[in-house]
């Protein structure tokens, strides 16, 4: 019985573009009573046609709940959503997707109006709101209390991951787990250049990559062990000397292909750096001391 009472705690959702709209209608499928408010009140309509309670205003909707889980554009929308809103005593969950600075201020904002405040990063699309098979879920910093406290109701739309105290750490985490498949997605683009002008099925090569990336993955446990221990050369099985000596290969590749290496040359450069510094018999992980300011 306790879990169907959680699962029911009312929730205001400010902001009902397609993320919030998602999670507005998971909410509502799993009996939560939902009171919404969006700048566009036709998105608010829609959603008080499935059952939830459209608020004319945004203080309104705030003043209707304790959880208030706000989805907006931006970290400027969220003051000026909330400028008129008492947030005493409210439990403001923020999925609005901002730098670690901006959550760390928007955390002290909220306490010196009376509010306690968690701060969150989506990582999932839309689609996948609703379907736990899809693999979504939402990173979580803040007060661990309050985190405990809402849970399971915000884990209703997707998984929960709490990753720290500090309010800036589900933004830190958002953005550099989204800056890693950025550089999954420019490696896979410079790969599929290569083949682009050869007689070669893109979806055959693709199962081939697809395989590699995934054989590849654990290498980041590794890196992880090494920054831990300081040990650069712990476990290295391909040092930095062998890889950089390799560079010409794949530079007159691409040339060869007529494909540009932009996407590929700064992290040789850096592979090039760190190997005059001396440290040949390393694997790749002093990079990261590089980028480094």
């Amino acid at each position: 019985m306790a879990h169907d009472t959680v699962e029911k705690t009312p929730v205001t959702l400010l902001g009902l573009g397609a993320m919030g709209t998602a999670l507005a209608r998971t909410w509502l499928a799993a009996g939560h009573p939902l009171t919404v408010w969006n700048r566009t009140p036709a998105r608010a309509t829609a959603l008080a046609a499935e059952g939830a309670v459209a608020a004319d205003t945004a203080a309104e909707a705030v003043a209707a709940n304790t959880l208030v889980v706000v989805c907006l554009l931006d970290d400027a929308s969220v003051g000026d959503v909330l400028a008129d809103a008492d947030l005493t005593g409210r439990d403001l969950v923020n999925l609005t997707t901002s730098t670690p600075a901006q959550a760390r201020a928007r955390a002290e904002w909220a306490r010196e109006r009376g509010a306690r405040y968690l701060d969150g990063g989506i990582m999932a699309v839309p689609v996948m709101v609703g379907v736990p098979e899809a693999g979504g879920h939402i990173l979580y910093s803040g007060s661990p209390e309050l985190f405990e406290r809402h849970r399971r109701t915000l884990g209703v739309p997707v998984g929960t991951t709490y990753v720290g105290e500090d309010a800036g750490f589900a933004a830190l985490h958002d953005v550099a787990l989204l800056s890693a498949m950025y550089g999954m997605f420019a490696g896979s683009a410079h790969a599929f250049a290569l083949i682009r002008k050869e007689d070669i099925d893109p979806a055959a090569f693709a199962s081939l990559l697809g395989d590699w990336l995934t054989a590849m993955a654990p290498a980041v446990h590794q890196t992880a062990g090494q920054l831990r221990s300081g040990d650069y050369t712990e476990g290295v099985v391909s040092h930095l000397g062998m890889q950089v000596a390799g560079i010409p290969t794949f530079l007159s590749t691409a040339e060869q292909q007529g494909v540009s290496a932009e996407l590929l040359s700064p992290y040789f450069e850096l592979m090039r750096r760190r190997l005059a510094q001396g440290s040949g018999e390393e694997g790749l992980t002093g990079v990261i001391d590089l980028l480094l300011r």
